[in-house]
């Protein structure tokens, strides 16, 4: 419980939790479209710098095992996405897979509130999570994507190319490179702007979520029960087999939490954009409404704190 109300009273959640509040009274605050994606490239170059800093300072066989093991994450989880949502969700085939596609892939601001979640509660995660969770968010968005048997291949190979061209991959990879090649040493030059500002703007970028979060929880009426409880459910299923990977690839209890968490989000920048040309059909108001509208602040409400909860337990039958 303490672990739940000290990850809640940060001012990360609580600025997502102050738009969601906006978006409730009707407060006429929100963030400009050009300001919010400005958040979100300095967001996404900044995580992709600081892990690219950390890999240049990290043995290859340290890497190999938990990045081997993320790979294998990312082919599994969207088949399992896939398989609760059709058969248990009772969703169309095209909603499914599109849905898949997000829980096989990781939000990137889900893997930064658990970072600060592990750090509070005094562990200290690997260095490296940021090359994880580039490697996280191509294939499970890929395999979900396949997954529809209706795709064109026209569809998938416009979708792949969206996937590998698109600002989240181009900047995450982009920067890991260059901090990689450049070394900590030199991107230590750069961290008064993207290091030390870092959890402000941050803070501004949840903050806009929160308001578009708040937006998507009315269609839940129209997605039903079970696709909210899936939504609950998904990312606790997959956060455990992610938390026991870590731990079996070698990684701490915190780099493990981490992980777990990364494996049990649910994308909603890079998956958005790839599903909207790969399956047009595909309805925005059922997977939007599970990866933003639940499984989002059920990640951070719930779930980070639960896989930290579990790290020393999971570890303790892992490796006895």
């Amino acid at each position: 419980m303490d672990l739940v109300i000290q990850n809640l009273v940060s001012p990360i959640v609580l600025s997502f939790v102050l738009g969601m509040i906006a978006c409730w009274v009707r407060s006429d605050l929100e963030i400009p479209g050009a300001l919010y994606q400005g958040l979100s490239i300095y967001l996404l170059f900044a995580i992709g710098l600081k892990g690219g800093a950390a890999v240049s300072e990290t043995p290859i066989g340290d890497l190999f095992a938990p990045a081997v093991a993320t790979c294998i994450l990312g082919i599994l989880t969207p088949v399992s996405a896939f398989l609760l949502l059709r058969y248990v969700g009772r969703l169309s085939r095209v909603d499914a897979s599109a849905t898949a596609a997000h829980y096989g892939s990781v939000s990137a601001v889900t893997f930064l509130a658990a970072l600060e979640a592990t750090k509070a509660a005094g562990l200290d995660p690997e260095g490296y999570l940021a090359a994880l969770v580039a490697i996280l968010e191509i294939p499970g968005i890929i395999i979900g994507l396949m997954l529809a048997q209706n795709l064109r291949g026209g569809g998938i190979k416009q979708a792949i190319h969206e996937i590998l061209t698109g600002k989240s991959i181009l900047l995450l990879v982009g920067a890991m490179i260059i901090g990689t090649v450049c070394g900590t040493q030199k991107v230590d030059t750069v961290a008064p702007f993207f290091i030390t500002p870092f959890k402000g703007v941050l803070c501004l970028f949840l903050l806009e979520l929160g308001i578009v979060a708040a937006r998507r929880l009315k269609d839940l009426s129209a997605a039903g029960w079970m696709i909210v409880v899936l939504a609950c459910v998904l990312p606790m299923i997959h956060g455990v087999a992610g938390l026991f990977a870590g731990v079996l690839s070698g990684m701490t209890q915190g780099g493990a939490a981490v992980l777990g968490a990364m494996v049990g989000s649910a994308s909603y920048i890079a998956a958005p954009a790839a599903v909207r040309i790969a399956l047009p059909k595909a309805s925005p108001g059922i997977y939007l409404t599970m990866a933003l509208g639940i499984t989002f602040p059920f990640n951070l409400a719930v779930g980070i704190p639960v896989l930290i909860a579990l790290a020393p337990w999971v570890e303790s039958i892992a490796l006895p």
